[in-house]
């Protein structure tokens, strides 16, 4: 699975099921201020959720806010499953 992260959309995706057009799974997010992140939603099309794709978006999109040392915040209930998991 190709993850990446689109810094001026402010958004992880993975592009996949080319072989039915080009399907976008993504995980979006903001900046409440320079040491704040806010992970805002997580979408996967309907037809391709339950194989693990928002998962492993949500751990890149963790990964790299914890190694940037950023206040982590989220308005998107998936991404709270994670941190609440991780308290």
């Amino acid at each position: 699975m190709n993850i990446i992260q689109q810094a001026d959309a402010f958004r992880f995706i993975v592009n996949i099921d080319k072989s039915k057009g080009d399907a976008l799974a993504k995980l979006e997010y903001e900046f409440l201020d320079k040491q704040t992140i806010n992970f805002t939603h997580t979408y996967v099309p309907f037809r391709l959720r339950g194989k693990g794709y928002a998962e492993a978006l949500v751990q890149a999109g963790l990964f790299w806010a914890r190694n940037s040392n950023l206040n982590i915040k989220t308005d998107c209930w998936y991404v709270a499953k994670f941190l609440d998991d991780n308290t």
